[in-house]
């Protein structure tokens, strides 16, 4: 009977998130406290409703409630903070964990790097160079992070710089650790992304760096994306968490990178 009655409520729970997800669609929008009053359940129940549909990259959290995820493009950094977000804060907390007071770092506009960010505001006498608007806004009550941001074009929808103006300015900096994210890690592409001019961006400062370290959750392993921008070779570590595929794992450490899962 127990087993009966888990069963039972498990395909509840799945039609009410199928339900929501469908309102959703059909009005644009949906706000927790409609969506429970709709659904007889309580608002922290939507709001974890609402959080596995956005796990699924079938919805977009906002203030309130959420959107569809097809009003955004893939690559928004708004839809993007809102997958593999427990592994992302693992990965950002190991990250952090890695830059020692006083170097210069740098971090791409990635939804995963800007996870870093989030764990580095207590560091002294560090220098945090990066064409993320969203990690600079970070450090705003980060009184021992001073932030450099080169030149370039606003991008809305990855809240970020973008363009090579300003990389000669960067070229004076001795950048000691890079972290980048990636849409994707495969031989023989390496790290790609899916935005060729950010890749463009992203290769000439992997150049800039003493180490490279890619962070990236499990589901980029074996994605390949439009444009490179490091080989393996180019990378020192990788920061991922577990469930990656064990042939490519075997064959990124078989090439000296080490592997740090969070």
């Amino acid at each position: 009977m127990a087993e009966a009655s888990k069963l039972q409520k498990e395909l509840y729970l799945e039609e009410r998130q199928q339900a929501i997800l469908t309102q959703i669609q059909q009005q644009g929008r949906g706000a927790v406290v409609e969506l429970s009053r709709q659904f007889g359940v309580s608002e922290v129940t939507i709001r974890a409703d609402l959080q596995a549909l956005a796990d699924q990259n079938l919805v977009v959290r906002t203030h309130g409630g959420a959107i569809p995820s097809s009003r955004l493009p893939d690559f928004s950094l708004n839809v993007r903070k809102q997958q593999q977000v427990a592994e992302k804060n693992r990965i950002g907390a190991a990250g952090a964990k890695c830059v020692l007071d006083g170097e210069a770092i740098f971090l791409d506009a990635s939804s995963t790097a800007l996870a870093v960010a989030q764990h580095l505001k207590r560091h002294r006498d560090l220098t945090v160079v990066t064409n993320s608007l969203a990690a600079a806004q970070l450090m705003f009550d980060a009184p021992g992070v001073s932030v450099v941001m080169p030149a370039g074009t606003l991008q809305r929808d990855t809240v970020s710089l973008v363009g090579t103006l300003g990389l000669e300015f960067l070229q004076k900096f001795n950048i000691q650790k890079g972290f980048f994210g990636a849409h994707g890690l495969s031989q023989p592409e390496g790290l790609t992304d899916a935005s060729a001019a950010d890749a463009e961006v992203k290769h000439q400062i992997v150049k800039m760096c003493r180490e490279v370290y890619a962070v990236l959750d499990s589901t980029k392993w074996g994605r390949v994306g439009v444009a490179s921008f490091a080989r393996l070779e180019d990378v020192h570590c990788i920061i991922t968490n577990d469930s990656i595929p064990a042939p490519l794992a075997a064959l990124v450490q078989k090439s000296g990178i080490k592997i740090i899962l969070a």
